[in-house]
């Protein structure tokens, strides 16, 4: 991992409050998080955290995650920004997708863009390696931080909370 610096830190942030403002618009009750796909500067795709075709029959945010059996493996109810940002850009501009960039944020329930921890998604992670995309950015403390793909996939199967 490497952080963004100069003139790649600035359009980092630019690119990383796109991500806020998909954030804001997502509808899970647990978590508000939001991404965006780029790709030489310019925006592939971006999604946002909710329930499946944005189906309130299909919302489960408020079940207890230790009421699943165990290989439910997945035990969030909503499909995840990155993953709906992955499935946009290969409906959109899939030609694009290899080799682009993701972006993710989270907000608070105010909407004030919160600092991402380590990565720990292998659900994403894993669909990214799958096609193409060169790297994860993710807003830290200390500034944009980028992972390649593999090293954000390694390390999501390392997280230990």
């Amino acid at each position: 991992m490497y952080l963004l610096v100069g003139n790649g830190a600035k359009e980092g942030i630019e690119w990383m409050m796109k991500a806020v403002e998909q954030a804001r618009e997502a509808t899970c009750e647990r978590r508000k998080c939001g991404s965006v796909i780029v790709l030489d500067g310019e925006l592939i795709s971006w999604g946002k955290n909710s329930p499946p075709g944005e189906l309130e029959s299909q919302r489960r945010c408020s079940c207890e995650k230790g009421n699943y059996h165990s290989k439910v493996t997945d035990k969030t109810c909503c499909v995840h920004a990155e993953q709906r940002a992955i499935i946009n850009g290969l409906t959109w501009k899939a030609k694009k997708v290899p080799g682009s960039q993701l972006y993710f944020a989270s907000v608070d329930e105010r909407g004030n863009p919160l600092r991402s921890g380590k990565p720990y998604c292998t659900i994403c992670s894993k669909m990214a390696l799958d096609v193409g995309i060169a790297d994860f950015r993710l807003w830290h403390q200390e500034g944009i931080g980028v992972y390649t793909t593999e090293e954000y996939n390694t390390l999501s199967f390392q997280y230990q909370g």
